[in-house]
């Protein structure tokens, strides 16, 4: 598993018009290829009567799948770009297609290049990006005296309970980064003079919107 990705928030659409030219985006998560490929043609289904169905999609924890699709436009001009795009946005896991209405002003190889980066970069913008990272949960069991102590350390530290529970001790579940977690129970021991013990739950993915 790796330990943290870029992708876009939620499925979407958004549209920019250039010259009279409608270019609509539309975006996807996917986790395979035959996913991407079914959503591209489910959009060209759609779009059925426009000039132009694009596309490009990245897939795999490390960007292992990559294509792209200029559907008619001139060779490099609408599908390479809009992967560009989603390369250096260091994205995995995302389909795009971009929709063209022509609009009756032909825009040039540099003018098309520009068009689709600028559909696809609109979108994602519009959309948003998350930052998913792998975290571990962790349970600490104390006594009751040490909350008041373990709960200033986790908010100082912008560390977030998820779960309280009070039995004849007291159980804080805590999710920390994967990468965290022993500098975590090495900080928590020394804090509660060893007065701790932890269990460990399951390994999930946290995404948090990126600004």
């Amino acid at each position: 598993m790796i330990d943290h990705y870029l992708t876009i928030q939620k499925d979407g659409v958004a549209e920019i018009e250039i010259k009279k030219s409608r270019f609509i985006c539309s975006l996807k998560r996917v986790e395979t290829e035959d996913e991407a490929k079914l959503f591209i043609q489910r959009v060209k289904k759609e779009h059925w009567k426009a000039t132009h169905n694009c596309s490009a999609f990245v897939v795999g924890d490390k960007s292992e799948i990559k294509r792209s699709n200029d559907d008619g436009e001139p060779s490099g001009t609408a599908g390479i770009p809009m992967l560009e795009v989603l390369v250096k946005k260091d994205l995995i896991n995302v389909a795009a297609v971009v929709t063209r209405y022509f609009g009756g002003t032909k825009l040039g190889a540099g003018g098309l290049i520009r068009a689709y980066s600028h559909a696809v970069s609109h979108g994602i913008d519009e959309i948003g990006i998350v930052e998913g990272k792998l975290q571990q949960e962790v349970s600490l069991t104390i006594a009751y005296p040490l909350l008041g102590k373990l709960q200033n350390y986790l908010e100082n530290n912008q560390l977030a309970i998820k779960e309280t529970l009070f039995t004849d001790e007291v159980v804080v579940v805590c999710s920390i980064d994967e990468e965290s977690v022993a500098a975590f129970e090495a900080s928590i021991t020394e804090l509660l003079s060893g007065q701790v013990q932890f269990f460990y739950g399951q390994k999930t993915y946290n995404e948090i919107l990126l600004a």
